[in-house]
């Protein structure tokens, strides 16, 4: 099953979504040539290098991962307490080369 599935296609797998975030963009701008990603939890390190360097045509210099477990969330309603537990994700923050950017706002 994995012949048919094209490498671009396991690629955009890797990657979920780039973190345009308050917090992340003042980073980036105090480190210019970081940026954030959500990325697959079962995705290494090696593996996120390759698919930012494909997707955005930049050389990867370094990549950071950071496991978040879900948060516990627990409500009160008219029926009793309701608990639940948000997502679990892994962040991963990339560092390319000097004078290379990302452009995360170029195909709106």
């Amino acid at each position: 099953m994995l012949g048919i599935i094209s490498l671009k296609q396991r690629k955009m797998d890797i990657l979920i979504k780039p973190l345009i975030t308050e917090k992340m963009t003042a980073q980036t701008e105090k480190f210019p040539n970081r940026y954030g990603f959500i990325v697959d939890k079962k995705a290494k390190k090696s593996q996120i290098k390759a698919a930012v360097e494909e997707m955005y045509d930049v050389t990867v210099e370094k990549v950071n991962t950071m496991n978040y477990l879900g948060k516990l969330k627990v409500r009160y309603t008219k029926t009793g307490f309701m608990s639940g537990r948000k997502n679990s994700f892994k962040k991963a923050i990339v560092q390319v080369a000097e004078g290379e950017i990302i452009d995360f706002y170029s195909n709106i």
